[in-house]
């Protein structure tokens, strides 16, 4: 089969171009073959400063596992870029309250991609609370409230989550993984073979996967551009203005206390997700915050 001059010449282009990579060395061949993909790898990552052993062969496969996926789930992960110009503002001051370093607010993505998700084991909200758990750290989840819906309270109870781990395995990479495998059965897994390091330890697939995808997304959120990510700050879903009115009684009909807000019941809804019914039963006077919004509907 004879071949036209322009499919000779476009494959001696190619061949020549071959010849050429392969043909230079060590580093510079590497440099040259990342610049040709869309892929990008980081020369170094850390967790909360705590520096992710990437000589390590494992190690890195792992996390360029988790970079390959997160930077080609495109739509997910574009609007997770998205949201977290609206989520991070509120986690970031909490987290520094608490004195939980900043990389946590990215274990908050991977657990729910920043929205008030439910998983098929009954955890929900963005932090991922179980229910039992959410009432340890002083949640309050019954048919009327449910706080692990409540973005400020949710996270208060994941720092103190994530304070009590810290002490315990005395490393906050360690502290990220127990958030997924627990603190019972990470301590375990350090007690059977006898190693302290969170990547030095065989885990269930899960878990040995935690670590790895809070550290790619922090990466790609962080440089979208060389993760071939184009946005653009209009793209970005900004905070909607608010004001907090303070209740202390029964509120025997939602609907009708939005219209007297100036809103309706969905943007109440949407604005107090942790609000979980009709009405708000309130018989001890317990004090609660209920967010309106001042534009944006």
């Amino acid at each position: 089969m004879k071949m036209n001059k322009a499919l000779l010449s476009t494959f001696a282009v190619i061949l020549i171009s071959g010849i050429l990579i392969f043909g230079i060395a060590g580093d510079d061949k590497d440099k040259l073959l990342r610049e040709g993909t869309p892929m990008y790898f980081p020369t170094a990552v850390d967790f909360s400063s705590e520096p992710a052993p990437l000589k390590i062969s494992d190690v890195r496969e792992r996390l360029e596992r988790e970079l390959l996926i997160n930077a080609n789930l495109d739509a997910t992960t574009l609007l997770i870029i998205r949201r977290a110009n609206r989520a991070f503002p509120i986690i970031e001051p909490i987290l520094q309250k608490y004195g939980v370093p900043d990389d946590f607010k990215y274990l908050a993505v991977i657990e729910s991609g920043l929205v008030n998700a439910t998983s098929p084991a009954g955890a929900k909200g963005v932090w991922q609370f179980m229910p039992d758990t959410a009432k340890e750290q002083g949640m309050e989840v019954n048919e009327y409230v449910d706080e692990r819906y409540n973005l400020e309270k949710s996270t208060e109870a994941a720092c103190k989550y994530l304070l009590a781990a810290r002490e315990k395995f005395g490393s906050w990479t360690l502290a990220a993984a127990s958030y997924n495998g627990g603190m019972t059965g990470v301590g375990k897994r350090i007690a059977e073979q006898k190693v302290s390091n969170y990547y030095d330890l065989g885990l269930t697939d899960e878990t040995s996967r935690y670590v790895f995808r809070i550290l790619a997304l922090k990466e790609i959120m962080k440089n979208p551009a060389v993760f071939g990510f184009s946005i653009y700050e209009s793209d970005l879903y900004s905070p909607i203005p608010s004001k907090k009115i303070e209740v202390d009684s029964t509120i025997s009909d939602l609907a009708d206390f939005a219209k007297a807000q100036g809103i309706n019941y969905k943007i109440l809804k949407i604005h107090n997700p942790w609000l979980r019914d009709k009405k708000l039963l309130n018989l001890v006077k317990k004090k609660y915050e209920i967010e309106i919004p001042l534009s944006g509907y």
